[in-house]
């Protein structure tokens, strides 16, 4: 798990995880330059790193550790973006697109129902295709854009990973979450880890964790 100067959802993506595989996260600062040798997932959490100066994200791609979180990615390690993280990962190139303003310049924090789009990866394995479940959100730079191409590819490869089935934010063809390539890079606006227990008010989002433990093993 990485952490920024910011971060406010590191701990709650901590819990999600230790339940899930019964390991306890390594935390890892962001101005470390390695990684883990035995590393099998990779946690970029939600919050206002640096306080969302500059861009929401800008510059805490620019930190040591997301190097290093580039090259693991390029190897094939999972890497989960939530919210800020996200908009992290956009930032530094893993992901295509960006994170904007949301549509009606206000900070949006609810339930949102999400449609799965690909239910063929490793975060999505636990859900059947065009299912809609319901997770928070809680942003103010939500907006997902990309160029008509971009969206296109992204449609045709099968990388939209997660639609809003409301209206959320103007995310440009409602798009809450996306994969790489490889699939083994997500990020989503929504936040599955406030959604794992029925505590919390629903457990939309402990499907994802749980398949992607499956994933890994």
């Amino acid at each position: 798990m990485v952490v920024f100067p910011g971060s406010n959802c590191d701990r709650d993506l901590a819990v999600a995880l230790r339940e899930a595989t019964g390991r306890e996260p390594v935390m890892l600062w962001h101005r470390e330059t390695e990684l883990p040798d035995d590393l099998d997932l990779i946690g970029v959490p939600g919050g206002f790193s640096y306080g969302d100066y500059l861009r929401s994200g800008a510059m805490a791609a620019r930190s040591p550790v997301m190097r290093a979180v580039k090259d693991a990615a390029d190897k094939g390690v999972a890497v989960l973006g939530v919210c800020n993280g996200f908009q992290i990962l956009t930032e530094a190139g893993l992901l295509p697109g960006a994170l904007m303003r949301n549509s009606g310049i206000r900070f949006v924090c609810r339930d949102a129902p999400l449609r799965v789009g690909n239910a063929d990866t490793p975060f999505t394995r636990r859900y059947e295709p065009g299912e809609v479940i319901d997770l928070p959100v809680a942003h103010h730079d939500g907006n997902y854009q990309a160029d008509e191409a971009t969206l296109d590819r992204l449609e045709g490869e099968g990388r939209v990973a997660f639609r809003y089935a409301d209206p959320c934010n103007g995310s440009a063809r409602d798009i809450a979450g996306i994969v790489n390539e490889r699939s083994n890079v997500l990020g989503l606006m929504p936040h599955p880890e406030r959604a794992f227990d029925p505590a919390h008010g629903g457990r939309g989002g402990r499907r994802l964790f749980e398949g992607l433990v499956e994933a890994l093993a």
